[in-house]
C-alpha cells in the first residue's frame, strides 16, 4: 500500500496557492490560459495531451503533477490499460528512478478510481 495521497495534494495545493492566487493574479491568469491552450482538443486529441503531461510529471518527479492529470485522465475517459503503457514509456525513459515515480500515478490512479463513501 502506498502512502501518496492524491486526492490530499491536490486539496493541500489548491489550498496553498489560494492567497498567491489573489496576489498574483495576471501571472495566475496567464498560466492558465496558458494551461487551456495548450490541452485544447486539436490534432492531438485533449487525452493524449494529458497522458504527455503525466508522462513530463512522472519523469520530473512531481507529486502534484501526477495528481492534477491523473484526476484530468479520469475525466477524459482514459483506461487504466492506457495509463499503465504511457507509464511503461516511463519506466523505459527514466529508469529505476521513473519507475519509482510510476509508483506515484498508480497511486493516484486506484485513488481517484475508488468508490466514493
Amino acid at each position: 500500500m502506498s502512502n501518496y495521497d492524491a486526492i490530499g495534494l491536490m486539496k493541500n495545493i489548491n489550498e496553498n496557492l489560494g492567497p498567491f492566487r489573489k496576489t498574483q493574479s495576471e501571472t495566475m491568469l496567464g498560466f492558465g490560459q496558458m494551461a487551456k491552450a495548450a490541452m485544447a482538443e486539436g490534432t492531438v486529441s485533449m487525452k493524449h495531451k494529458e497522458l504527455i503531461a503525466l508522462a513530463i510529471g512522472v519523469t520530473q518527479h512531481c507529486g502534484g503533477c501526477i495528481a492534477f492529470h491523473v484526476k484530468a485522465l479520469h475525466r477524459l475517459g482514459c483506461t487504466r490499460a492506457e495509463l499503465e503503457e504511457a507509464m511503461a514509456v516511463c519506466v523505459y525513459m527514466g529508469g529505476g528512478p521513473g519507475l519509482m515515480t510510476v509508483a506515484e500515478a498508480l497511486a493516484a490512479w486506484d485513488e481517484i478510481d475508488a468508490p466514493k463513501a
